[in-house]
């Protein structure tokens, strides 16, 4: 009579933590759909891509390649509340004359891309990767050539 009621104790303890279970699964796989429902709605992408994986945000620099100069010196500061603040200075030129546009900056669809809004005449483009970004062609595509390497800001530490 002991063993039947330990037998009839151990399954009633074992139904009673399989329904505990399943409420904690059911509320698992709502809290998912919730929060994939509030990404569809904000517009945000779903699954990793820059915005959501890589820490994004900070102050990135470099030296970008110029025409009739000896190059840009340019720092990109990127903010959490989307906004940025870039700094720009043509080296040789009248290394004096810095430019500096700030403003808010948009992801593209894919969570990969920013553009830069409020810039008109220089560079508003990038793609932004871990620890570095690299300045965008005017149509939003990757520089190629033998200088594609010079077009990258790596962020400081």
């Amino acid at each position: 009579m002991k063993c039947l009621y330990s037998i009839f104790t151990v399954l009633f303890l074992f139904l009673l933590s399989s329904c505990s279970n399943e409420k904690v699964t059911n509320k698992k796989e709502a809290e998912t759909t919730d929060n994939l429902q509030e990404q569809l709605s904000e517009g945000l992408p779903i699954g990793d891509n820059s915005r959501t994986s890589l820490d994004w945000n900070g102050t990135y620099s470099g030296i970008i390649p110029c025409a009739d100069c000896e190059g840009i010196e340019t720092t990109l500061t990127l903010n959490q509340d989307l906004t940025y603040y870039i700094v720009t200075n043509y080296l040789g030129r009248n290394d004096a004359l810095e430019e500096t546009f700030n403003g808010t900056f948009k992801w593209d669809d894919t969570g990969s891309k920013i553009f830069l809004e409020g810039v008109k005449y220089a560079p508003n483009q990038y793609k932004i990767g871990e620890n570095q970004i690299w300045q965008l062609d005017k149509s939003g595509n990757m520089i190629t050539g033998d200088l594609a390497d010079h077009y990258i800001l790596y962020k400081k530490p």
